[in-house]
């Protein structure tokens, strides 16, 4: 089994149906999905394995995004990314962190499927526009169509700056003791003014169910969290290869995401619905 290439590249073949879905219990739907038409295959008529099984990936995640982006109409709030635990090490990688970071996996979720499909297979893990048209069941002068629209729908919405790991640390743990301590005062002074916070119940736990603008609502809120429930904790973590939080609301969980510019927060996100906090006890190995 060590030398099976599904096994060898498991942690690409996730990382690419994650990047696509946005949710990690569907990547690993994918995978198993993947695994079986993989094991039907004559593996010696195969002449590039990695290249075969990021094409059926890659199919097998189109069709499932697809009926995913019908169900998402009806979900109960905003919809945010499941959060992965992952190591120091995938920060190693800008580009692999900036595309798994959950402000990333927001700004694909704004991509129709196969523009997210074209998009993550060329500017995350640059295929050739032949292979993603293989992938995709289109000619590769139409990928490169879609590629170019998917690139400039993404870069009006990303993040405008990068931001040192240092200092992402920094205003991390910045937030989470202000928000540790209810500090108003220390939460304004970290907060962005045009500060924007998402969370994301499903429905099941209390949650905002729109965006919340501005951080004189924002830090009040936050604020008033130190006072109403019986305990909180806060603790740092890497999530989707960033400094970010865990925080714990009466031994609940949630998973903090922090968007950061010139040293203060611009964008939360918050993550509280229990079915995407599966993956906070152990590192996802993710590669490119």
């Amino acid at each position: 089994m060590t030398h099976d290439p599904f096994v060898a590249h498991r942690s690409l073949l996730f990382t690419v149906a994650y990047e696509m879905l946005g949710s990690a219990a569907d990547a690993e739907d994918v995978l198993q999905e993947s695994w079986l038409r993989w094991a039907d295959v004559d593996h010696a008529q195969v002449y590039d394995p990695r290249a075969y099984l990021v094409r059926v990936v890659t199919r097998q995640a189109l069709n499932r995004l697809r009926t995913l982006s019908r169900s998402r109409e009806d979900y109960v709030g905003e919809w945010l990314p499941e959060p992965l635990l992952t190591s120091p090490d995938v920060a190693e990688d800008v580009e692999l962190a900036e595309s798994v970071s959950i402000a990333m996996l927001t700004v694909l979720e704004t991509l129709g499927p196969t523009e997210r499909a074209v998009f993550v297979l060329r500017e995350v893990f640059e295929l050739p526009y032949g292979e993603i048209a293989e992938a995709i069941g289109k000619s590769a002068a139409a990928v490169r169509q879609i590629a170019r629209r998917a690139r400039e729908h993404v870069a009006a919405r990303r993040p405008r700056a990068r931001v040192s790991r240092s200092e992402q640390r920094a205003v991390v743990e910045r937030f989470l003791a202000a928000l540790r301590t209810g500090q108003l005062q220390e939460l304004m002074e970290v907060l962005a003014p045009d500060v924007v916070m998402v969370a994301d119940g499903g429905g099941l736990v209390a949650a905002a169910l729109a965006p919340i603008h501005g951080a004189g609502l924002v830090a009040p809120l936050l604020a008033r969290a130190h006072r109403v429930v019986a305990a909180l904790e806060t603790t740092a973590v890497w999530l989707n290869g960033a400094p970010a939080g865990r925080i714990e609301i009466d031994g609940e969980p949630s998973a903090v995401s922090l968007v950061v510019e010139d040293g203060r927060v611009t964008r939360i996100y918050v993550v509280r619905n229990p079915q995407k906090l599966r993956r906070l006890d152990e590192p996802a190995e993710l590669a490119r």
